[in-house]
This record gives structure tokens, C-alpha cells and sequence, in this order.
């Protein structure tokens, strides 16, 4: 597996401490993408790099640093980005060679969709869990609406494209994003493999409070973009 072609863009927020296991699994998985990590603080974890060794030819990795919040570093990772296919990552995200045999069949099958992954919980989070995947299956598979935490992949032209990731919105950046492509007509495909990511935050704010919180944040923000992908269809 080498992946050549990809930019891993990984966004880190103030406090974050899940990137040493997600390096521990590119690590052990001998890609040949570009990583770039993109920090908001001073604060950046040199252990987590050291284990990529600065003089391997097989690893290019890169720390940038911008101002805090998702999208503007997100999108300064893509402005830094070298290689032809983006993959946005949360820090979360556990990778394997599953995952990533999925991804390269996908790119090599459709290069000009917008790819993702179907959701799964890690056991890090309260019961109910089992509930919240199936939900992020009815609303990627059936809605077509996935959310970053399912790891997008496209073409960096294709990102430029669309307008990349809206940071004036106060929240729901890669929503936004999936409806902008969908509006200039931009294929959305599941790789077929599960992503899995942490359910930290349902532990930290309580399953429903949380729940509830985003399904009205999702909701209120797709109503708009819908009716937007409507009008131009008719026109």
C-alpha cells in the first residue's frame, strides 16, 4: 500500500491527545502519502513524530499552524497540500489495511467522487452508541449527507472547486461542504468500509443531550442548502 497520489490532512483542536494512535497506525501501515498536521497552539507531540524517523524517504510529514477552528485549518491544509488526492482525518480516526484497501479501490474506481467511510464507534463511549451508526448509515446511505468524521477524500481540484471548507459557518463545516458538491453535481461514494472514530465526546456531554444537539444542528443547517440543490435542479 503506498497511496502516493494523497495528502492526509489532519486537523488538531486546543488539547488534543489521539494523535500519537493515529500516527502509531500510519506508522505501521507504510504509506507513501504526505501527512500534514495542522495545529492551532505552539504545542505539537514530537513523540508521536520521532516514531516516523525525520530521514525516512518513505514519510513526508509536515506541521503547519494556523488560527484555531476546523475549517480554517482544514483548509489551510489543502492550501499546503502537494499531492492530487486529499483526505481529511480526524485526529480520532483509526486506521487499518482495510481502510486503507478501501480507499484505494475507490479513488481508482470513481477519482472524481467525493469518498467517505461508513461511521463506527470505538468502545469509548455510553451505551446507545449502536444507535448513532445506524443513524450516520440512514443519513450517508440514504440521504447522501455523511459528516467529516467519515474521513472525505477528494481531488484537490475538485475541493477548489466546490470552495473548500466555509469557515464563516459557526458550526457544521463539512456538512456544508458535502451539500456544495452535491449542488455542482459532485458524486458522493462510500468506500464500503467502516471508519472507526472515538465516542469520547458522547461520554463527556451524555448520549441524548448530544444526540438531540446535533441531529437539530444538521437538520436546521441542511434545510437551506436542500432547497438550494432543488431550485438549481429545475433550472
Amino acid at each position: 500500500m503506498t497511496l502516493e497520489n494523497l495528502s492526509i490532512i489532519i486537523p488538531l483542536g486546543p488539547g488534543e491527545d489521539q494523535l500519537g494512535r493515529l500516527m502509531d497506525d500510519l506508522n505501521g501501515l507504510e504509506l507513501a502519502a504526505e501527512i500534514i498536521i495542522v495545529s492551532c497552539d505552539d504545542i505539537i507531540l514530537e513523540d508521536s513524530f520521532r516514531k516516523f524517523g525525520k530521514d525516512s524517504a518513505k514519510k513526508y510529514i509536515r506541521v503547519i499552524k494556523t488560527r484555531q477552528g476546523r475549517a480554517q485549518q482544514q483548509n489551510a491544509g489543502a492550501k499546503a497540500a502537494t499531492r492530487e488526492f486529499l483526505w481529511f482525518l480526524h485526529a480520532d480516526s483509526r486506521l487499518s489495511e482495510r481502510v486503507i484497501a478501501a480507499l484505494e479501490a475507490a479513488i481508482k474506481a470513481c477519482p472524481e467522487a467525493l469518498h467517505y467511510y461508513h461511521l463506527k464507534f470505538r468502545n469509548d463511549g455510553p451505551a446507545g452508541m449502536a444507535i448513532n451508526e445506524w443513524g450516520a448509515w440512514f443519513r450517508s446511505e440514504i440521504l447522501k449527507i455523511p459528516f467529516g468524521d467519515q474521513g472525505f477524500c477528494l481531488r484537490k481540484d475538485i475541493f477548489h472547486q466546490i470552495g473548500g471548507f466555509a469557515q464563516d459557518a459557526p458550526y457544521g463545516e463539512d456538512h456544508l461542504l458535502v451539500w456544495h458538491a452535491r449542488q455542482q453535481g459532485i458524486t458522493l461514494r462510500c468506500t464500503g468500509a467502516a471508519l472507526p472514530t472515538s465516542a469520547r465526546k458522547y461520554a463527556a456531554h451524555g448520549w441524548f443531550a448530544l444526540t438531540v444537539k446535533y441531529q437539530w444542528r444538521w437538520i436546521r443547517q441542511a434545510l437551506p442548502e436542500a432547497c438550494k440543490l432543488l431550485l438549481g435542479r429545475r433550472r
